[in-house]
């Protein structure tokens, strides 16, 4: 497997792991301050910006190539890649208010992104075709 996709692989692998094990759970002392999903993770380039300073995202995201081209420009390009068949993103399930469903949705997303970028093998870097 090419380096470059197999780091991505490791990343979104890390990702899964930080979910799974509640690293966008409400701070202690603050059960109603959510964290933003991507935001703050390894997956994001700006992962390191002290909250209240404005990020903004780039070519250099590795969510960036799974965002669809309409939505590149948003202010978090990650929270619009569709996570299902039925079109549900980050940022429509964070509307929904259903936080738990959310992570499921993002979760199964990671899963099956992982299991398609391994299937995919050598000739065919970087992002495989989302088909639901």
């Amino acid at each position: 497997m090419g380096g470059k996709k197999a780091d991505l692989i490791r990343l979104l692998e890390a990702e899964l792991d930080f979910i799974e094990g509640g690293g966008y759970a409400s701070p202690a002392g603050k059960p109603n301050q959510e964290r933003p999903m991507f935001l703050q993770s390894l997956v994001c380039i700006n992962h390191w910006f002290v909250p209240g300073h404005e990020a903004e995202c780039h070519d250099d995201c590795i969510l960036l190539d799974a965002v669809p081209d309409r939505h590149k420009s948003e202010k978090l390009p990650c929270h619009f890649i569709p996570l299902n068949e039925a079109g549900d993103t980050v940022h429509s399930l964070e509307k929904s208010g259903d936080r738990s469903r959310l992570e499921e949705e993002v979760k199964a997303w990671l899963r099956a992104t992982i299991e398609r970028l391994r299937a995919a093998g050598e000739e065919a870097p970087g992002w495989p075709e989302v088909k639901y």
